[in-house]
This record gives structure tokens, sequence and C-alpha cells, in this order.
């Protein structure tokens, strides 16, 4: 197994009821207990399926059954981990005991289509001789076709392509989907993220674009980058959001280096008003890729910020504000992921609370955090304990308490976004208008 991966949770394999007080041995606390201990297995047996650990797998098989049937999140089996990678031994093992080969995840994909979205010609093999189908948005039984609205009924968000002027276009992002233009919708510039042609069929691409519109379209706050509309009915499809003039915040901290406090922690309650709205429950947002690059100014005079892209984000009805999930690990950028989301262990909003404190960082220091490392050695160093080291000395200890707290290795220590906020508002109050940074080189 990778040297990352995490430790078995004690509390999944310790007996509870060793306190004297006769609470401890209450049926009320077995209860908790045992549910404890079941979570730290569920979590167990998805973490070595996709690890490929089919001794592990086959070990906490032996030990309780019914893991067979574990369920992440995203109501996706160790089956359905194994065969998106691939992992025969690991399927072999939950398939000999019990695993429904047609169990479906929350987008009804089957084990089977998750295998053929992969390309995974082994295990595809493997699953239809125990009667695997393909059902499911990855499925061989859905055919290549017309892309549906992501809403059922047609929107008045609906762009038609010939609305769209892209004479004088100019490319301002590029990545593995596509593109992203500055162009000209009705005699307004916007952005328009543009699918590849050659993806407007792939089903991955299709979800993924669907899954960001129909976040966007709930999306009002003066700090998120404002939708406008999409093309979801012809190709190539595109996603049409206002244009920003001025550039993004990795750019602008390239050109300019450290900000002073005052600017700083402008910049970071613009931030933090975005998140907190993000975060509101009970329709939590956790956007799992919150970096400079993602952070716009809205003109070049930067007197506002927004939170942009979220592409990687994920929209999670909270039943308790305590709850946590399994979601996709290595989700995001690497230098300013946080620990838990590297080792794969479960995370919730928290995440962003991390990335808010390595941006802050940044803005304090004028280089990007770990800047030494490249991304995913910084991302392990970080999981491993280590934090960045503060080199500027200035009269603000409550800007680096602050980002210290929100970076804390335990995402509870983290505050949401809605303290960070106040405690910014009181820095704010209490900055001096004279004050800077002093860089000392070390």
């Amino acid at each position: 197994m990778s040297s990352d991966a995490p430790e078995p949770a004690a509390s999944g394999y310790t007996k509870g009821g060793c306190s004297a007080s006769p609470a401890a041995g209450s049926d009320k606390d077995k209860l908790k207990e045992k549910e404890k201990a079941r979570v730290n297995r569920t979590s167990l047996i998805l973490w070595h399926a996709h690890q490929n650990d089919a001794v592990a797998v086959r070990k906490l098989l032996e030990e309780d059954r019914s893991l067979v049937h574990a369920r992440d999140y995203d109501k996706r089996t160790p089956l359905h981990v194994a065969s998106l990678h691939g992992w025969i031994d690991v399927a072999k093992c939950l398939i000999e005991y019990g695993a429904d080969v047609n169990a479906q995840d929350r987008w009804k994909n089957t084990p089977l289509a998750d295998a053929e979205g992969a390309k995974k010609h082994n295990m595809i093999e493997l699953l239809k001789s125990y009667g695997g189908l393909s059902y499911g948005q990855n499925g061989s039984h859905f055919e290549p076709k017309p892309v549906p609205p992501p809403l059922p009924n047609k929107c008045d968000w609906e762009i038609e392509p010939s609305e769209l002027d892209f004479s004088n276009s100019n490319i301002i992002g590029k990545g593995s989907f596509g593109e992203i233009l500055r162009a000209y919708w009705r005699g307004t510039p916007v952005a328009v993220k543009r699918i590849l042609p050659s993806l407007s069929d792939d089903r991955l691409v299709i979800q993924d674009f669907r899954h960001e519109v129909n976040l966007l379209v709930k999306l009002r706050h003066p700090n998120i980058v404002q939708f406008l509309g999409a093309v979801t009915e012809k190709k190539p499809l595109m996603l049409i959001t206002e244009y920003l003039r001025g550039g993004d915040l990795h750019q602008y901290l390239k050109e300019k280096g450290s900000l002073s406090p005052s600017t700083a922690v402008n910049f970071a309650l613009d931030i933090a008003r975005g998140m907190a709205y993000l975060h509101n429950e009970p329709n939590v947002i956790i956007h799992r890729d919150l970096k400079p690059r993602n952070v716009l100014l809205v003109n070049s005079s930067a007197d506002h910020l927004k939170v942009g892209d979220f592409g990687l984000s994920k929209l999670i009805k909270v039943q308790n504000s305590h709850d946590v999930y399994k979601m996709t690990g290595e989700t995001g950028s690497y230098r300013y992921m946080a620990p838990e989301v590297f080792r794969h262990r479960k995370y919730d909003k928290k995440v962003d609370v991390f990335s808010f404190a390595m941006i802050l960082y940044e803005m304090l220091e004028g280089d990007p955090p770990l800047s030494n490392y490249e991304p995913y050695d910084a991302a392990k160093y970080v999981a491993e304990g280590h934090r960045p080291f503060f080199r500027s000395k200035g009269y603000v200890a409550e800007l680096r308490e602050l980002t210290e707290q929100c970076w804390a290795a335990d995402m509870n220590q983290r505050p949401p976004f809605l303290e960070i906020l106040k405690r910014l508002e009181k820095i704010k109050e209490n900055l001096p208008s004279d004050h800077h940074w002093h860089i000392f080189n070390t």
C-alpha cells in the first residue's frame, strides 16, 4: 500500500465502556460506539479497494461480511471503486463475498458501466461473466444523443449559439476539457467555457458540464461569479458567465508580490463572503478547488473580488451540521489542498477553509505556499503535518493567528467562514492606516 494511506481509525477497533460512570455503559453509548466503528470500517474497505489491496479487503470481509455492501456518500460500493480502476483481484474477492454486481450509485451507474467508461476490458469481461449489466450515465445502454438541458424545462438561460460573437474573441484560459474565451453576448463582454467538440459525446464530460450548470443556476451573490446562461442543446456545449476585467488573483499576486495588510484583509473579506454564502446550510456547496486562479478581480483597480470555477464543487444537502462525507480523494489543486483530501480521509466543507488559509498566506507573503516544492510534494509535506513558514514580520498577529487556525490539521478546529468574517472585520477596524509588512529572508 501507499505510504500515504491513512492509519486505521483507532476508534473502529476499541471497545467502549472503560469509564466507571453509569452512562458509559448505557445502551445509547454502545450504539454510538457501534455506529462509529461501522463508519470507520466502511471508510477502510473503500480505501483498500481504491488502493488495490485485496488482502486487506478480504480481512475486513472475514470480520464483517456486510461490508461488501458498504456505500460512500455517492452510494458507490467497493465494487464500483475496484471496477473503475480495473483491480481484478479486489473485484473477485468482493464478488466471492456476495457483492451486488448491479448495484447503482447516485448517478445510477453500475460497476460494469464504470468499467466500460474507464475501458477496463478484463474487468468488463469479469463483471459480465457474473451477470453484470451496464446501466447509468456511463453505461452503454445510453447511446450518444443530443444533450438534454440540465433542467427538465426549457429555461430562459438557454442561449442560442448565434447570439455569441466570437469575431474578436481571445483565449483567457485552457484546460483538458476545452477553453475559456472572452467573447460578446448581445453586446456584453462575457467569459465562455467551451467544451472541445471531440469531448461533446463523452458521458463523463457531459455529466460534469451538466453538474456545473445546475450548480451555477442556483447561485446569486455579489462575491460569486455570475452565471448568465449555457448552450446545452447544440454542440459545442458552452457555459457563459460574466467577464471580469481584472484577471485572476494568481496573476495579480505574481505581479504585485506581498499585499499590504489592509489590501489582504479586504481581499480576504470578499473571498470569505462568497464562501460563507456557499457554505450556508442546509444546501452546502463545497468548492473543493479554492485557489488564487479561481478568485477573480472585477476590474484593474482590484476593489472587488469574486469566487469562480465550480467545476469540482459538490452540492451537499446537510442533515446535520457535523456531517462528514467520503468524497473523491485528491480533488482540486495540490498546493492548496487540505491534508484530509490528499490522504483520502472523510472530509467536509472545512476543506475550503484550509484552502482559504493558504490563499491568505500567499497574499501576505507574496509567494505561493511552499513555493520551493512541486505541487504534489507540497501537498504530501502538508499531509505529514508541516505548514508554510511565515517570513513576514509585522504587527498584525491576529492575521497570522487566523491563518494558522484555518489550516489546523484537525478540520473541527478550523473556524467556519461566518466566524472568519467577524474576525476579519475586527482586524480591519483595528488596522493602523500606515501599516505594512517587512520582509526578512531567512
